[in-house]
C-alpha cells in the first residue's frame, strides 16, 4: 500500500502532485455532495449560486468571479433557480445595468434543507478525520482557494 491511503496502482508521481490529489478528491467530494442534493433537484454548482445569493445578494458578474466560473455558466444556473421560483434578479442600486441575485422564500428553505444535506455528505467525507484534521484541511484548502493564483 502507498503513503497516507493511496491505493497501490497510483503512480508515484501523481501520489506526490498537489494538483492531482486536489482534482481527485474535489470529483469525489462532488459527487458526494451531488448525490446528497440530487432529491432537491440542486447539484454543487447550482447549490454554490444559491448560499451566495441567500448570504450576499451578488451580481451575475460576482458570482462568476467568486465561483470561478464562466459568465454563461452562471447564467444557465441563474435561469434555472430563476425558474424554479428560488432565486429572483433584483436592480442594483448601485449600478443600473446591473442585477443581484436574491433568493426567494422558497429558495431560503431550499437551501437550509441542501445545506443539511451537503453538511452530512461532508461528514461522512471527513469521518477518518480527527475534527483537528478537518479544521486544519478546511483552513489549508481556503488558503489555497482564496489566494490570487491566476
Amino acid at each position: 500500500m502507498g503513503t497516507d491511503n493511496a491505493p497501490m496502482d497510483v503512480s508515484p508521481t501523481l501520489d506526490a502532485d498537489a494538483s492531482f490529489l486536489l482534482a481527485r478528491a474535489s470529483a469525489l467530494t462532488a459527487a458526494a455532495g451531488n448525490r446528497a442534493l440530487s432529491s432537491m433537484g440542486l447539484k454543487v454548482r447550482s447549490y454554490s449560486v444559491l448560499a451566495l445569493a441567500v448570504e450576499v445578494g451578488p451580481s451575475q458578474r460576482e458570482l462568476a468571479e467568486r465561483l470561478r466560473l464562466d459568465p454563461s455558466q452562471i447564467v444557465a444556473l441563474v435561469d434555472a433557480l430563476e425558474a424554479g421560483g428560488y432565486v429572483e434578479r433584483r436592480p442594483d442600486p448601485a449600478d443600473r445595468r446591473a442585477r443581484t441575485i436574491t433568493a426567494t422564500p422558497a429558495g431560503a428553505e431550499l437551501f437550509a434543507r441542501a445545506r443539511a444535506a451537503v453538511d452530512g455528505a461532508q461528514r461522512e467525507i471527513l469521518a477518518s478525520f480527527s475534527t483537528h484534521e478537518a479544521d486544519a484541511l478546511r483552513a489549508f484548502l481556503r488558503r489555497i482557494a482564496y489566494s490570487d493564483l491566476r
